[in-house]
């Protein structure tokens, strides 16, 4: 491989314009280097047919054990470890692992709002020390020498680094089957996937490996893991938790976690806050519901020719009847969004960055961009992009455009409901990377339908676990506020989870 200054590429590659666009460009660091270590594999497990999901204290709680001298950080390390080793045979959910220095670090824990809790960081932010792969066999090898612009956030927040959780590549679909890691699996159901793009750290989370990890979102990435996993996603709202990088014209990627609970959710928000300069008025430490009842816009009907399972369909409006028997005003809602439009637009935008990664790719890996550093998919959505790349500035226009004809609707309603996807958690190999490019681009059309207006639009939004098919598949409800509602949808949030918790639906590890 060769040696490479990742943003002067991206400074001089034609196509880079857009590459900020991608959830895993909010997570990369300035320089980049070749560094000769061998990483150690992730150790094998016992027989995974002998291996039920437990319940696990939130951070929260461990926190709180740890105060009280109930527990040690380094024996929440070596329980998580544990519970990782014998969980990933049937996941395939951590990329790389960094278990010796985990231990080292929680055997004198470091302070911070979640010191000595140990959890997994994605594997699209690079963290000092460790493997990032951006879940391409293009970066193989690559150790950060530098903590990626969002880690120092979550380093200062003392959490124990276990090691990186699995990604698509580059984060450039809902589903996380890279080439170079393999396929990983919805601990509910093996032979479905977790989402993406998070969705290694959604499937250690639902697991019960960790209570929380980190995550980001550029199109969904939070909150489709959320929902295909049943566990608590929240998208921040544009600027709540800056970063310093290249956003691109159109700034859609952000940062956060999937948790077990609200509060964790809360608490990371706020811990990650306090280190950031936020451009919105601070949000704090949320704890607890509000009493205020909420004007809420029900529209569970795609803006596109997307097509709800009826699973999906029954499940929202259980949701938007617990909504009114809460005590909010719940109306049925079309939205005004030229879905087709939308759509194409979006997918020309994110087609962009796929050639931008393709080009870094090539720079970094010293081979030329194909089939051998680079999965069909990526290389189908680069091909889309060069073919109509005379289409990306009216592409850009509209998106820019598109914030203000979102943020018009509230002045109706407080909050918007729908469907976070279409249809409960696909079948590995439906969205797999090396597929037919049409047949994948059309199944992540349908599935992945509601979550990318609020990227564009900065706004903030939340998926929820409050539903769940005959099957025992999670259902997950999204509700999207403004850009700066954050607070606001977390304390819904706890009122949500108190009505109906979801805390206590272990995965089955149901066999493929």
């Amino acid at each position: 491989m060769a040696n490479m200054n990742r943003r002067r590429l991206l400074q001089t590659s034609s196509a880079i314009a857009a590459l900020g666009a991608l959830g895993a460009c909010a997570g990369e660091s300035d320089d980049t280097a070749e560094v000769e270590v061998d990483i150690p594999p992730v150790p094998d497990a016992a027989e995974p047919a002998n291996y039920t999901a437990s319940s696990i204290p939130d951070g929260i709680q461990q926190l709180e054990q740890l105060a009280s001298g109930e527990t040690t950080s380094l024996a929440l390390t070596e329980a998580a470890i544990a519970r990782a080793r014998a969980t990933h045979p049937m996941i395939n959910a951590i990329a790389s692992e960094t278990y010796e220095t985990a231990l080292e670090a929680a055997a004198n824990p470091p302070a911070g709002a979640y010191g000595g809790v140990p959890t997994f960081i994605k594997d699209l932010l690079d963290w000092k020390g460790a493997q990032t792969l951006y879940g391409s066999r293009a970066f193989e090898g690559y150790i950060a020498e530098t903590d990626g612009p969002f880690a120092d956030a979550w380093r200062e927040a003392g959490v124990i680094n276990l090691g990186k959780s699995t990604s698509p590549e580059m984060g450039l679909i809902s589903s996380t089957e890279p080439l170079v890691t393999g396929a990983t699996r919805n601990p509910h159901d093996l032979s479905r996937i977790p989402g993406g793009s998070s969705g290694g750290a959604a499937a250690l989370v639902a697991a019960r490996v960790v209570p929380f990890a980190h995550a980001s979102d550029g199109g969904g990435s939070i909150r489709i893991p959320a929902a295909c996993c049943g566990l608590f996603g929240l998208k921040p709202s544009r600027g709540a938790l800056p970063i310093s990088r290249d956003s691109g014209p159109v700034d859609i990627s952000v940062n956060h976690a999937v948790t077990l609970t609200v509060r964790d959710s809360a608490a990371l928000f706020a811990a990650a806050e306090a280190n950031l300069d936020s451009d919105l008025a601070k949000t704090g430490n949320v704890t607890e519901a509000s009493t205020r009842r909420l004007r809420i816009a029900y529209a569970p009907t795609p803006t596109t020719d997307a097509v709800l399972d009826s699973e999906t369909e029954a499940g929202l409006d259980r949701t938007a009847q617990l909504c009114r028997d809460l005590g909010h005003e719940v109306f049925d809602y079309v939205m005004p969004t030229d879905g087709a439009r939308f759509t194409d637009a979006f997918l020309l935008y994110w087609a962009a960055g796929a050639a931008a990664f393709a080009q870094q790719a090539s720079a970094f890996s010293g081979k030329p961009v194909g089939p051998d550093i680079l999965e069909p998919w990526t290389l189908g959505l680069a091909t889309e992009f060069m073919q109509r790349q005379g289409d990306m500035p009216d592409a850009i226009a509209y998106l820019q455009a598109f914030e203000a004809e979102y943020h018009t609707m509230f002045d109706d309603f407080d909050i918007l409901l729908t469907p976070t996807v279409s249809t409960v958690a696909p079948k590995i190999g439906e969205q797999a990377p090396d597929g037919d490019y049409d047949t994948v681009r059309r199944n992540v059309l349908n599935f992945a339908a509601f979550t990318a207006p609020m990227n564009v639009s900065g706004a903030a939004s939340m998926s929820v676990p409050l539903q769940w098919s005959a099957d025992g598949l999670p259902i997950g409800s999204m509700f999207s506020g403004k850009r700066g509602d954050d607070g606001l949808l977390l304390a819904l949030a706890y009122e949500l989870e108190e009505a109906q918790p979801w805390i206590d639906r272990l995965p089955s590890f149901k066999p493929a």
